[in-house]
Order: structure tokens, then sequence, then C-alpha cells
């Protein structure tokens, strides 16, 4: 079986994670994702993800840490997909090229989406982690 590897970006600003809505048509048209997209021939995600931010949404973005992996299957194709923190590098205004709109949701909003399966995977990690650093922040009372 053949593999590959995308990657997928979550832009965080103001405690909103900016999503994008895919056009029209294949198997995710229409629905919302984490802007990325496949890494071609050898290009480190981190590198496509620079590469698909810039393509897709017009801007510039560092790549930080990994925070979400998901592997699936589609058309006898197995996807490893890295979902990584990026942060926005400059101003320029987001111009769409593979997609009819974007939005800012908080994380409670996400539900209000419809997303592909994958994109669904890295909300469910998320969603772990942000319990997980909750749950460590919650003062313990002395015994």
């Amino acid at each position: 079986m053949e593999e590959r590897n995308t990657t997928a970006g979550v832009l965080i600003q103001d405690g909103k994670y900016l999503i994008a809505k895919r056009v029209e048509g294949g198997p995710v048209g229409g629905l919302w994702e984490f802007v990325g997209g496949k890494c071609q021939n050898g290009e480190p995600p981190e590198e496509a993800l620079i590469r698909e931010f810039e393509e897709e949404l017009g801007i510039s973005v560092a790549v930080g840490r990994l925070l979400a992996t998901h592997t699936f299957e589609n058309n006898q194709v197995r996807y490893h997909l890295g979902a990584y923190e990026v942060k926005r590098l400059d101003s320029r205004p987001i111009t769409l090229s593979v997609h009819t709109e974007i939005a800012w949701a908080s994380y409670s909003e996400l539900d209000a989406y419809s997303f592909p399966p994958s994109d669904q995977a890295i909300i469910s990690q998320l969603g772990q982690r942000k319990n997980s650093t909750a749950a460590r922040s919650i003062p313990r009372p002395s015994l």
C-alpha cells in the first residue's frame, strides 16, 4: 500500500482556531479543515506547512511543536497526518485559493462545523491536550 505524509496547521489567535472551508467537489469538498496538505517527495512536514499556508492563504507562518497525529486510509493510500502548532509571521491579508471562506472558532464552537474524519481526530486530540493541561493547573488542596 502506498503511504503519504500530510500536515495540518493549528493556528490559534485570541483563543480561536483558524479553520477554512474547502471548495465544493471531491471527497472533502464543502467541509471545514485545518489548513495543510500533502508533503511533496521528501519534503519535511514543517516545510510543507509553510508552503501550504503561503499557497492556500498567502500568509507566512513558523511551525512549532507537533500537537496531534492520525493515520488513515483512503483509496488504497495510507496517510500519516501530523498537526503542528503554527504562528503567523506577517500581517498580510488572507487570500483564499482552495477555500471558500475562513472562520475563527473557539474549541467549543468547532462542533458547529462539519469536518472530515482526519480533522475530527485532530480536534479530539486537541481536546485531550486541553483537558490534560486544565487538570494539571487545578490547585490541589494540602492534606
